[in-house]
């Protein structure tokens, strides 16, 4: 299990995602989730992953190196798709590749193909924009409503997202939120661990403004979980107790 989120915002983007895998209690390994692809002053791009590891390497190798378009005779890339909107569908094409390709086989042995992505980003004559792919290849976007995609185990971190993040909210601010998201889903949830990898890409920027993995022990991060834990304990001392009385 994972947990990988998007956060759209009329300043730009921010995306983070945990590196924890496991196989098993005694199988617990750390592999990157969230990968970059950018082309500075043109396009900046991110995709974290969530679901099978191998499913999703595999996929992400084929992005990167891309494949030969039967109609065109062109190599496609996600560094060179001409949209973002198109660069979603060549990740559900390469999402539905990898299924024809090892789908069987997976299925023989028992392994479900489960793979979600989240793709984000901005290129140059464009507005940013935030996608959830699902493992069927097809896809939503995010919306200003509400401005937040979530993949893997979401539901821990979820509600402090929908009591503070909006659209307006600065990068910065939504950030924080987000690794108090983090944070809630690794108290709740142990199959979700650091280092955690984040990227925030400002509008227009077409560049990563903040590409940053969190290691155990990092001070800002121990101390965000410190002062969010002593919060809650004084919102919940601050309310005033249930008032209520048997009817009997």
């Amino acid at each position: 299990m994972t947990y990988c989120c998007g956060i759209l915002l009329r300043d730009g983007l921010v995306m983070f995602a945990d590196t924890r895998t496991n196989a098993g209690v005694d199988n617990v390994s750390t592999f990157r989730k969230l990968h970059i692809f950018k082309r500075p002053g043109e396009r900046i791009m991110a995709i974290a992953t969530a679901g099978n590891l191998s499913i999703s390497q595999s996929v992400v190798s084929m992005l990167r190196e891309g494949w030969e378009n039967p109609d065109t005779g062109e190599t496609e890339t996600l560094i060179n798709s001409p949209t973002l909107f198109q660069a979603a569908q060549l990740i559900g094409r390469a999402i539905r590749h990898v299924h024809v390709t090892e789908g069987a086989e997976l299925e023989a042995y028992d392994v479900k193909f489960d793979v979600s992505f989240l793709f984000g980003g901005q290129i140059k004559g464009e507005r940013p924009r935030l996608y959830m792919l699902y493992a069927a290849g097809n896809f939503i976007e995010c919306t200003h409503d509400t401005p937040y995609l979530q993949i893997g185990e979401h539901k821990y971190g979820k509600p402090v997202l929908d009591r503070a993040i909006t659209y307006d909210l600065d990068l910065y601010d939504a950030l924080k939120i987000g690794l108090v998201s983090v944070d809630s889903t690794m108290r709740s949830n142990l199959s979700v661990g650091m280092p955690i990898d984040l990227v925030v890409a400002r509008r227009d920027a077409y560049d990563a403004e903040l590409s940053y993995r969190i290691e155990p022990g990092e001070p800002y991060f121990h101390d965000l979980r410190e002062r969010w834990s002593a919060a809650l304990r004084a919102a919940h001392a601050a309310i005033p107790r249930p008032p209520y009385k048997s009817s009997r």
